[in-house]
This record gives C-alpha cells, structure tokens and sequence, in this order.
C-alpha cells in the first residue's frame, strides 16, 4: 500500500492518520470501517473476478469504493492497519451452521491485532452484524459490545480444538465461528473464497446481500429487491424495491456503491462459464 492508497483509504473512512497504533485508534477504525464499507456479495452475481491479492483488494475497496465479503474486507482492513504499524496476523476460522456444525476450512477470514500499548486484539470488519468494536483477544469472559454480549472460548479437547488452541467466538451465547491461533497468508484462503464464490452449496451463490452499520448503530441490508431498515432496538422496516433504477439508486444513496446494472442471483456464474468456454478453458 503507498501514501496515495493510503490516504483514500483513511479518506473513505472519514478518518485522519494518527501518530501511534493504540487501541483507541483501532477501535475507531474499526467502527469507521463497519460504517462505510458494505458487507456484500455482489462480485459474485455480477461476474467479478475475486482475486486474493493486497492490490486487487486495494483497487476494489479503495480504487472502486466498493464492499466485499470477509477475505476481501479483512484483508483489506489487515493492509490498512499494517501500513499504519499495527502488528497484524490473519487467522482463519469455520463458520457455525444452523445446526452447529463448523464449515469448510478458511471459511472465514479474521484478524489479530496488537497494539503499540500492549493491546491484543480481535478485528473482524468482515463477518456481517458482528461486533462493533475490537473483542480483547485473551478475555475469557464476556465482552459487552454495542452488536451484542461476545464470549472468546477456548475450544475444550473433546470438541477437537483444545490442542491446537482453537478458540470459540460466541455472540449472545451462540457460537458463531471457530478461530485457528495459527498465523495464515492471505493466499492461503484462496480455496475458500472460490468454493464460496462458485459452488451451489455455498449460500453466497444461491443469494444476494448488501449490508451497512448505520450510525445509530442499526443495520441496512439489500438483498434481491428487498431494503430492510434495523434499528438498534431491533424494530425493522421492509421495503420491496420495483424498477431496477429503483434498486440502483438504493445501492448508490444507502450504500455508496455505484453498479452499472442490477446483479441477479446466478447471472455472474453463467457469465464466467461463458467467458470460459470462448477462451477454451476446461475447468472454473
């Protein structure tokens, strides 16, 4: 990242360069970041390329202002915070399903941070309504956080965690992802970010979503047609968008995103089939 990614990053954000790497400094880029950069799939259906390089992520979230989902976001933020001397790891982690069981491996993408005064950190910007702030990264007990009550549990050996130190991170008492303690490289979520991005099973694929903290600490979400509005009470209005004018300026007015066409659910894996087949390729 240089000087120039740098200060439209921090632009983005509506946040200024500060002298030290504190956890104050953390905390508030962190919440920033939460506000301004939308969680969303929409690479996927709009036949994106998602390529897990520092530059590309650079020139999507930066170049483009656009969203992403958790390899893009958290890696993103990671060059971010390394370029304004946080000591940064990546860590991966499986995502809980419905029925409790844990996800495919680098499922998910997250980020331990230390701090320049002792701290160590935390940092998810990536994982959807998550906490609003950075969760202390060695506090076994609960951590009260504008998104919820969060818990930070080592995983016990029967669970098949403990000797690898794997950690629990739990939201309202329920466990939302399994995190390795193991440091990672971004490629190394490659494989993840693919099998989320082509196969049917991944819910990536079969679903549009577009999702922003708002300022009074409620949510916005566009999925498909439908623009719900959370407020931090919980209370949530939906609205049915008609026209695809309609849904484009939703994207651009409420999320800062500016799409020349409405993606659809499956258009985007049709059109890199396509583009596939043209060019002679035999595999995705």
């Amino acid at each position: 990242m240089d000087t120039a990614e740098l200060d439209a990053y921090l632009r983005r954000l509506g946040a200024e360069q500060q002298a030290w790497p504190t956890v104050d400094v953390l905390r508030e880029l962190h919440l920033r970041h939460l506000r301004a950069v939308p969680f969303e799939n929409l690479s996927i259906h709009l036949g994106e390329e998602i390529v897990l390089e520092e530059k590309r992520l650079l020139d999507k979230v930066v170049g483009r202002r656009r969203g992403g989902f958790c390899y893009e976001l958290n890696g993103s933020f990671g060059a971010l915070l390394s370029k304004l001397g946080f000591d940064v790891t990546l860590l991966a982690a499986r995502v809980y399903g419905e029925e409790g069981q844990v996800g495919i491996p680098y499922d998910h993408l997250a980020l331990r941070v230390r701090t320049v005064d002792g701290g160590d950190w935390l940092a998810d910007v990536g994982f959807g309504a998550n906490s609003h702030y950075p969760l202390e990264f060695g506090n076994r007990t609960e951590q009260e956080d504008p998104g919820g009550m969060f818990r930070v549990a080592e995983v016990d050996r029967e669970s098949g965690g403990r000797e690898f130190g794997d950690l629990d991170v739990f939201r309202n008492g329920k466990p939302q992802y399994r995190l390795e303690t193991r440091p990672r490289a971004l490629g190394d979520f490659a494989a993840g970010a693919w099998w989320h991005s082509t196969s049917p099973a991944s819910h990536f694929t079969r679903s549009l979503v577009c999702s922003l903290l708002t300022e009074d600490g409620g949510r916005i979400t566009l999925s498909g047609r439908t623009f719900t509005v959370t407020s931090a009470d919980g209370a949530r209005e939906v609205t049915e968008l008609g026209s695809d004018a309609e849904v484009l300026a939703t994207y651009r007015d409420r999320f800062g995103l500016e799409l020349d066409r409405v993606p659809e659910v499956g258009k985007g894996r049709e059109e890199r089939v396509g583009a596939l087949v043209e060019g002679g390729s035999e595999g995705l």
